[in-house]
């Protein structure tokens, strides 16, 4: 996991970025942990809430931007106005922009909450379905049942690295500037 997530890192937002990577690493691990969490019975996914998520995001929004200010000073608003474009739209691309901006901790939270509550409240309700049918009716629910933790192990995994490999974009456009 260390040599996929350095790499991920070295990939997404270059070799400044691996500055960062405790955090990134740390951050990865406890999705990972967390997502992964709801599949014991009895527990619980503190990702299927939204504050958890929005709090996360919120705090790596606040952080790239604080990043991006040191690094940068004002030049940093140029994020906000793409080059090449013409003088007469700049006003309209840097709102535009700024929308796209300020939208990345609810884009980012909401997709990991929305997933994970998603897919643990289907297991849950497929499972009470085995439970009421009983031992006759219950192999086909059962076997449902089955493939959708395979598949939401898988999703838990995928939706731990798609919030990091975003964290790691989000992270190169503030080192780097586009």
């Amino acid at each position: 996991s260390y040599e996929f997530i350095a790499d991920m890192v070295q990939g997404s937002a270059g070799v400044k970025g691996l500055q960062y990577f405790p955090f990134i690493f740390t951050l990865f691990i406890f999705l990972i942990i967390s997502n992964l969490l709801g599949m014991v019975p009895y527990s619980f996914t503190t990702t299927s809430h939204l504050i958890v998520t929005l709090a996360l995001a919120g705090f790596i929004f606040v952080a790239i931007t604080v990043i991006g200010f040191v690094r940068h000073g004002t030049h940093f608003l140029g994020l906000f106005i793409p080059s090449g474009v013409p003088g007469w739209i700049a006003p309209l691309m840097f709102f535009i922009e700024l929308f796209s901006y300020l939208a990345r901790p609810f884009s980012l939270s909401i997709r990991l909450a929305a997933n994970m509550m998603a897919g643990h409240t289907m297991l849950k309700v497929l499972a009470g379905f085995v439970i009421s049918l009983g031992f006759v009716g219950g192999w086909l629910p059962f076997s449902f049942v089955t493939l959708l933790i395979g598949f939401e192990i898988f999703v838990a995994l995928l939706q731990a690295y798609i919030f990091t490999i975003l964290t790691c974009v989000y992270l190169n456009d503030a080192l780097n500037l586009h």
